[in-house]
């Protein structure tokens, strides 16, 4: 019986995307790195064609640009596209902490608060690492919790564009912005178990532009400066 090397080929694709894709928004490659489907396939130990499509892939995402007679590099945004990026992420985090209290008690209320006390503890034994998993958790299990699926699905194409993980462990080295962010998502929790949304939006809105702000600062001082 012969292989079914549709089926294959799509699953070698589908892998090879997410490691490129892990491998650009955590930072792994730089923005504006050159990237050779040739080095890529040996490194990954596939053929060009995977990779290929997977570039491609990642291109309709905004995260690498192809060029004509140039290659293939990681996006750059502009200033203006990192100003936009984070307006819109305030909105659709705020829209779906909002969403989250009016839903009461749900499965990820429940991750909510574990997410919550992990990075309180994280705090205490000034564990960078763990706060900043933690708070990746912290913020999926308010997106999951609005139970919009949609919302979701658009959030994750929108953080892809930008290597988000590097810039939040730059912010946290700031002075006082730790304990500041700790501060703000303990009210955010307990917004949401008061059920009282509008706080709650209000809330997670001001959260995300208070860190937004800062981050814009140090992309573009990465970035541009």
């Amino acid at each position: 019986m012969g292989l079914n090397l549709t089926v294959s080929t799509q699953s070698i694709h589908t892998q090879v995307t997410n490691v490129l894709r892990n491998a650009i928004v955590s930072g792994e490659f730089a923005l504006g790195e050159k990237l050779s489907e040739t080095a890529l396939a040996q490194r990954l130990g596939v053929s060009r064609t995977p990779v290929r499509e997977a570039l491609k892939q990642l291109q309709q995402e905004g995260l690498v640009e192809i060029i004509p007679r140039v290659g293939t590099c990681v996006r750059k945004p502009t200033e203006k596209e990192i100003f936009e990026l984070f307006k819109i992420k305030e909105s659709l985090e705020g829209l779906a902490a909002g969403l989250m209290a009016e839903r009461g008690e749900i499965p990820e209320s429940n991750q909510l608060v574990q997410a919550m006390e992990s990075m309180e503890e994280a705090v205490e034994k000034r564990d960078i690492d763990r706060y900043v998993e933690s708070n990746g958790r912290f913020h999926d299990a308010i997106l999951r919790g609005s139970g919009n699926s949609k919302l979701l699905y658009h959030f994750n194409l929108l953080i892809n564009q930008l290597p988000y993980k590097r810039f939040v462990y730059i912010t946290l080295d700031q002075p006082d912005r730790l304990e500041k962010s700790i501060n703000e998502h303990r009210r955010i929790v307990e917004a949401i178990q008061a059920r009282d949304t509008e706080l709650a939006e209000k809330l997670m809105r001001e959260h995300v532009k208070a860190s937004g702000d800062k981050l814009i600062q140090v992309m573009k001082a990465e970035l541009y400066g």
